[in-house]
């Protein structure tokens, strides 16, 4: 359906789903936030009159009160506590800093990471850190939990999730509470699964680590992968 067809108050959604968040005009997203107008206006007609009233500025309409709002008509508390809401969590947002995505530039930096997970466990688990390009940690998983000997991992699972982050690198891993270091032949053949499906996808495999209490070993550093 075509969205002039739509009536107005409907509209701002319907753009949001077709055309994305970035299509939307200030006005269409406070009429989204605050989801109905008044008998007299629609909510896209009542948005544009708040924000013309405070020069279409976000900054000083968040410098209105509860009371300030209620006295657009339409607006009642519902309607103002949402648009306050909504304002608080973008001045949240904005005060906190985004932290660097940690890189992987060796098994030691993969290590430190994903001992925090698995060092001091009774049972396996396996895990995955996922990366971008730049070796960049975008992701990290707990894939499997399995028993007293091992955990078994599906390769779709790990591609799967590789791809809903748009991964291009993977570091596997998993822990031996046993503290024996040495792969078996089931994380030989693992490894190598992953390896192969992994060229099918353009995801590559960089490393799988046997985790310990105190140590870890790496399959690429010791020239298993």
């Amino acid at each position: 359906m075509s969205i002039k067809f739509l009536a107005e108050d409907d509209r701002p959604r319907e753009k949001f789903l077709l055309k994305g968040k970035n299509s939307l005009s200030d006005s269409e997203l406070l009429a989204i936030i605050m989801g109905s107008g008044s008998r007299d206006e629609t909510a896209l007609e009542l948005a544009r009159k708040i924000l013309n009233s405070v020069d279409n500025s976000w900054h000083q309409l968040s410098l209105l009160t509860i009371n300030d709002l209620i006295k657009f008509k339409g607006v009642g508390e519902v309607k103002a506590i949402s648009i306050a809401t909504a304002l608080e969590i973008g001045r949240r947002r904005a005060s906190q800093e985004i932290p660097d995505k940690p890189q992987i530039s060796s098994s030691k930096d993969a290590y430190q990471i994903l001992r925090l997970h698995l060092a001091d466990l009774r049972t396996e688990e396996f895990w995955a850190i996922f990366l971008n390009q730049s070796n960049k940690v975008i992701h990290i998983a707990q894939l499997t939990q399995g028993g007293i000997n091992q955990s078994i991992v599906d390769i779709r699972i790990v591609f799967k999730t590789a791809l809903e982050h748009f991964a291009t690198g993977i570091i596997i891993s998993h822990n031996h509470p046993s503290g024996n270091l040495k792969p078996s032949q089931e994380d030989l053949s693992i490894t190598e699964n992953i390896k192969e499906a992994g060229k099918l996808m353009n995801i590559q495999l960089l490393d799988h680590l046997i985790i310990t209490q105190n140590a870890y070993l790496s399959f690429t550093d010791e020239g298993l992968l």
